[in-house]
């Protein structure tokens, strides 16, 4: 093992260390941490070290080679206080439990049945649009993901609880932040202002998906949906044993939340770069044009539709939803010659990768064209908008799937325009989104 000497980085003589700049913007500090400093960057946040990796071969280190030396940031770890032990928070063999158990909602069987309501709604959200209207696509979106989510998971339209649940999200995803505050852990016991907040936030979710959950206990129909799979699962590789109460509540909140919010906002982002690139969005709407003619897209469609997905697969590159993914370390470890004390907290930001001119040709430019000759091998962790390793993203073939039928359902009839030419800012919550929303001009194709 390595003598512990730290890697270079930003060295500021102050209790806080890098905290202000980190949390004023962190995007810009990690961005500049890469340029400076190369693959491997040490910085402090308060009490805490940090470890930021910026090279492929580091990342994979990281979520694959040495994760059993991990265990998930402290962001998630405080985020349990809401979502429990789903598989966003869960470790070990908890978490390895659960994900056995989870995984046949996402087989391709379901995933087909899944696909018709992604677009049956699509469909019906486009119906909501007028022409030379000015919508807020970034409620839209979530609006839709909401109602795919609730269709999918439970069977059930949760639409007339969107604004709802919608309110609640948007307390939580800007409030999640602030639990990197040192001495995060005891705001939960204090008679916080924000605090009240964020729980009244998680009890209207809680409502809601027990509410739903209870229906389904009460009905005791197999529908098919993610819901009937984790109240039918058992775990085949172990005891045999089904979900409690209480699993069901957390992985349900879980997979509520992390549908919800993610994909909506990649698709608020492919609206805003088609905007900005007409060219693009002519290319994709000729594909749509010549594969679709005047049906609805299907499963069967998705693969016929590649330059809809590269905008897709473009949008996460340029604007991944999770920017950046923290690890904390259970024990002392070697990564890039140095040694990472136990406690420390490695960090890695897809936000900064897919925007490096090491991995990518005009890494600042929307090009779906690259993922034609996309060499996966060549690239692998320089792109993973989805995380990797164990921890890989569940969702990620639903995800996938989702993001190319709104978009192909939606850009059938219609195209969106900026509003004004002002600058989009970027807010790098628990997601990354445009700072105070999004509002496009809709415009009929027809």
């Amino acid at each position: 093992m390595p003598r512990l000497i730290r890697p270079p980085g930003p060295r500021v003589r102050s209790l806080g260390g890098s905290f202000q700049a980190f949390r004023a913007d962190p995007l810009r500090f990690l961005t500049n941490c890469a340029a400076d400093y190369g693959d491997l960057c040490y910085f402090r946040v308060a009490h805490q070290h940090m470890y930021f990796l910026n090279s492929p071969a580091l990342v994979q280190e990281a979520l694959v080679t040495q994760n059993s030396h991990f265990i998930k940031g402290r962001i998630l770890q405080r985020a349990k206080v809401l979502l429990g032990d789903g598989l966003l928070t869960n470790e070990g063999a908890s978490h390895l439990r659960q994900r056995r158990l989870v995984q046949p909602a996402f087989h391709r069987d379901r995933l087909i049945r899944y696909a018709e309501d992604m677009s049956s709604l699509a469909v019906r959200s486009r119906g909501r649009f007028t022409d030379g209207a000015v919508v807020e696509i970034d409620r839209e979106m979530m609006r839709l993901t909401l109602s795919i989510v609730g269709r999918t998971l439970f069977s059930a339209e949760v639409e007339e609880d969107a604004a709802t649940v919608g309110e609640a999200m948007n307390a939580l995803v800007e409030m999640m932040p602030l639990l990197l505050f040192p001495l995060s852990q005891y705001f939960q016991y204090l008679p916080l202002p924000f605090m009240r907040r964020f729980q009244k936030a998680g009890e209207t979710l809680d409502k809601t998906i027990y509410r739903i959950i209870n229906e389904r206990r009460r009905s005791g129909a197999d529908t098919g949906d993610l819901l009937s799979m984790l109240l039918l699962a058992r775990d085949a590789e172990g005891d045999n044993a089904g979900m409690t109460d209480k699993q069901i509540r957390d992985e349900t909140l879980t997979l509520f939340i992390a549908g919800h919010e993610t994909t909506a906002t990649a698709l608020t982002w492919a609206w805003h770069l088609l905007a900005e690139n007409p060219e693009a969005e002519a290319k994709m709407h000729r594909e749509l044009d010549e594969v679709l003619g005047d049906r609805e897209p299907t499963f069967d469609d998705v693969p016929l539709l590649p330059y809809t997905g590269h905008v897709f697969g473009e949008t996460m590159r340029l604007f991944p939803p999770a920017w950046a993914i923290g690890r904390m370390a259970v024990s002392e470890l070697e990564i890039g010659g140095y040694r990472v004390p136990r406690k420390s907290i490695v960090l890695v930001s897809p936000y900064t990768m897919h925007r490096s001119a090491k991995w990518w040709p005009e890494p600042d430019k929307f090009r779906p064209e690259r993922w034609a000759v996309y060499d996966a091998e060549r690239t692998k962790f320089a792109y993973f908008p989805f995380g990797g390793g164990p921890r890989l993203c569940i969702g990620e073939r639903f995800a996938w799937m989702e993001g190319v039928l709104i978009l192909a359902a939606l850009a059938r009839k219609w195209r969106f325009r900026r509003v004004d030419d002002r600058p989009v800012e970027l807010a790098p919550l628990l997601t990354l989104r445009p700072k105070g929303g999004l509002k496009l001009r809709a415009e009929s194709r027809q």
